[in-house]
């Protein structure tokens, strides 16, 4: 008994041995890895996101590599009449955003015909001196000076410029390659994810502001091709052209845009969009997009049940200009783009960036939804014209009214906010109305009305309701009147001042007498 006791303490007192022995063996190493780790100049990977991007971000290293390839551009003019740098204008038919809120140029330039100079920001993409930055920044510019971050003053050649989307590739001759800025993908970007930019703000050379990506596919411009990466760091006047860049190094947009109305909105083109153009660039200076020659709407809730479609996705057609592909083709107004050349078009923007991306000439099969059938008509695409192309303006549009005429009758569906009377010859001549449109016009829109909320404006011509046409006020009357609270109403609208058409959607709200 004695002899197995003795045994047993000499066990349990070898396994506590054991067990000390490793804690005593372990602290001092972790220590030692403590120590080593917090005083070691070497730093250890960043962790990295779902989207590829670091979570640890150290801005510093990003600015050490990327400022060489960040250059200041001077772009000077000899003398001409207007504004060197000004902002890009408004088209005539962008939304209500005021003018004085965003600037796309330099503020340095003078007016008249006095010599002129303004400056801004590029970032070198080839070793050979290729630079891309904004098409304003070096727009009508007789001088181009490229300042390196190495103190050279270098001169420039356009080499090709696409005022669509406001980018534009320059190129210096160098006798040894240049310091070139990675390009990221940026349609990889999530909202919130930190970015740097680098630019020269105010003459203030190579300066670096960080913030996050506030806003993705931002319109401003032109709302059929603008995909603007919105930001909050800092991006002031003179930072045009220069790179934004991901936390991994990578230039994922253009400085382009900047808010008056606060410092911390700034706007920047997706590299992904300018990468996509250099080809054109250089081959041919210019840059020619497909066209298809329609006007789309976004298929909203309820769109597609009210108007019997057949489809809740794809781009619905609201106008097709005439002697358009479009309207060779046969397609018309209600339509449904569901597909092309087979590939599934899940909204407005997916289409345009497909048409937009294919050469003038080429044939494309379009997938269309026309009353619940589907079927397959084949384009031939023309060249998207340009701003000198757009659709002229056709006398002047009718201001907002004060909702106070009292000489119309109010609509029997109050909760529409609509007063409406018969197209007569007077309002045909004043506004310019083209001929054979028959309808009924819009003289008061309510404030906070559905209609307001639709879109609808006081000069709006409406052609049908729902698909059932309304040449008079009775046949207006007639098929709104059949509404009921919570019923969709899609009404087809003709508007003067630019000489098109448009689908507006407006939901019945309850109301009474």
């Amino acid at each position: 008994m004695t002899r197995r006791f003795t045994f047993i303490t000499v066990a349990l007192v070898a396994v506590v041995a054991f067990l000390l022995g490793l804690m005593l063996a372990g602290g001092p190493a972790r220590r030692s890895a403590v120590v080593a780790r917090d005083t070691s100049p070497v730093r250890a990977p960043a962790a990295i996101s779902r989207s590829g991007s670091p979570l640890v971000v150290d801005f510093a290293d990003v600015a050490a590599r990327l400022n060489p390839a960040v250059v200041n551009i001077e772009a000077g003019t000899r003398a001409r009449g207007g504004a060197f740098g000004e902002r890009r204008p408004l088209p005539p038919n962008h939304p209500p955003i005021p003018e004085e809120d965003l600037e796309g140029g330099d503020p340095h330039g003078g007016i008249g015909d006095a010599p002129q100079e303004g400056t801004g920001s590029g970032f070198i993409i080839e070793p050979d001196g290729h630079i891309l930055t904004n098409h304003h920044v070096i727009e009508g510019a007789d001088r181009i000076v490229v300042k390196l971050a190495d103190g050279r003053s270098l001169r420039a050649t356009v080499v090709g410029s696409d005022p669509a989307i406001d980018v534009a590739l320059i190129r210096v001759s160098s006798p040894s390659p240049l310091p070139v800025a990675p390009l990221g993908d940026s349609s990889r970007l999530r909202v919130g994810e930190w970015v740097c930019a680098i630019g020269n703000p105010l003459a203030y050379e190579h300066t670096v502001t960080v913030g996050v990506v506030s806003y993705l596919g931002r319109k401003l411009f032109d709302a059929s091709l603008d995909d603007f990466i919105q930001t909050d760091a800092a991006i002031n006047f003179g930072n045009s052209g220069g790179p934004l860049i991901n936390a991994r190094g990578e230039v994922i947009g253009i400085n382009a845009a900047v808010s008056w109305r606060a410092s911390n909105i700034g706007f920047a083109i997706p590299i992904n969009q300018a990468a996509a153009i250099v080809g054109q660039l250089k081959a041919s200076g210019r840059v020619a997009r497909g066209y298809l020659g329609v006007t789309l709407k976004e298929l909203e809730p309820g769109v597609g049940e009210t108007l019997g479609l057949g489809t809740r996705t794809g781009a619905l057609v609201q106008d097709v200009a005439d002697e358009s592909p479009a309207a060779r083709a046969g397609v018309q107004v209600y339509d449904v783009i569901v597909s092309i050349d087979g590939r599934e078009v899940r909204d407005n923007d997916a289409l345009i960036r497909t048409v937009s991306g294919l050469a003038p000439g080429t044939l494309v099969k379009l997938g269309l939804m026309r009353k619940q059938t589907r079927s397959e008509v084949t384009v031939r695409l023309t060249e998207r014209p340009g701003a000198e192309g757009a659709a002229p303006t056709r006398g002047v549009r009718p201001g907002r009214g004060d909702g106070r005429s009292r000489a119309v009758p109010r609509v029997p569906t109050a909760a529409l906010g609509l007063q409406v009377k018969d197209l007569d010859r007077a309002t045909v001549r004043r506004f310019g109305v083209e001929p054979g449109v028959r309808g009924v016009l819009i003289v008061a829109v309510e404030p906070l009305s559905a209609a307001e909320e639709g879109g609808v404006e006081r000069g709006d011509i409406v052609l049908e309701v729902n698909r059932l046409q309304t040449p008079t006020l009775a046949d207006f009357l007639r098929v709104v009147g059949e509404a009921r609270e919570g019923d969709v109403l899609v009404l087809y609208c003709y508007v003067p001042g630019l000489g098109q058409r448009a689908l507006k959607t407006l939901r019945v709200e309850s109301w009474s007498e």
